[in-house]
């Protein structure tokens, strides 16, 4: 189970230290299929650690105010994501949130681009919040309203805030009771494949710089909305 959680994580792990988000969308389905019980602890651990890396390497292009916003409106979501893990079963979960980054992109492509002030980067970190905590997935919402910003603005922004979010996301587990020993150890196992697969991102980073990181954005974020939907629909088919 955790070779086949570890290349999840591998891949993710490249996606996110080129894009700077996707870590989450591209391991959580998998992991969830695999074992829903680790789920969001596992992939928390992990998401509290691949930032370090990038900020290592970008942190001079953080946009601290920005931060300041998503990170105030993370802290509600935060809590809303806490009651929605306790009541609402993993499969609902996964099928919300990625019916919410589909439409979100479909809206975002039709436009130039999302507006990024105050209120839609608050609003961006309450959602990134909700879904995070509940699903270990809050990249799309802060991800789509940064999609115009510079490679290392949108990297190292958004590493900043996964860690932050990361942290906080698992305390609220701890606090609530859904954070088991054995969601720390499988996220602790999981280091190593992502940190061959921040390795290999950096050739892809230089080629997104090259004005080709919304396009990206987007695509990373539709394509993994749909693989959840199908996660969802295929362990609600396949037999337990």
């Amino acid at each position: 189970m955790l070779i086949l959680g570890g290349i999840a994580v591998f891949v993710g792990a490249i996606v996110q230290g080129s894009v700077g988000f996707g870590l989450g969308l591209v391991a959580a389905p998998v992991l969830t299929l695999l074992d829903p019980d680790l789920m969001p602890g596992a992939i928390q651990v992990v998401n509290a650690t691949l930032p370090l890396f990038t900020l290592a390497v970008e942190w001079r292009g953080v946009d601290w105010r920005g931060l300041g916003f998503a990170v105030l409106g993370r802290v509600p979501g935060s809590v809303l994501g806490a009651f929605i893990i306790v009541y609402v079963s993993v499969y609902t979960r996964g099928l919300l949130v990625a019916v919410m980054v589909l439409v979100a992109v479909a809206l975002t492509a039709r436009a130039l681009s999302v507006p990024r002030n105050g209120v839609t980067i608050t609003s961006a970190g309450f959602l990134s919040g909700v879904t995070g905590t509940a699903t270990g997935i809050g990249g799309p919402p802060i991800a789509l309203v940064y999609q115009t910003a510079k490679g290392p603005q949108i990297r190292s922004t958004l590493a900043m805030f996964f860690f932050l979010s990361a942290v906080q996301s698992l305390a609220i587990l701890a606090i609530v009771g859904e954070l088991p020993g054995r969601a720390l150890s499988a996220g602790a196992t999981l280091l190593v494949p992502m940190v061959l697969g921040f390795l290999v991102s950096k050739p892809l980073r230089r080629y997104l710089d090259g004005g080709k990181v919304r396009t990206a954005v987007l695509v990373v974020a539709a394509v993994s909305a749909a693989g959840l939907i199908a996660q969802t629909v295929i362990t609600q088919v396949l037999p337990r």
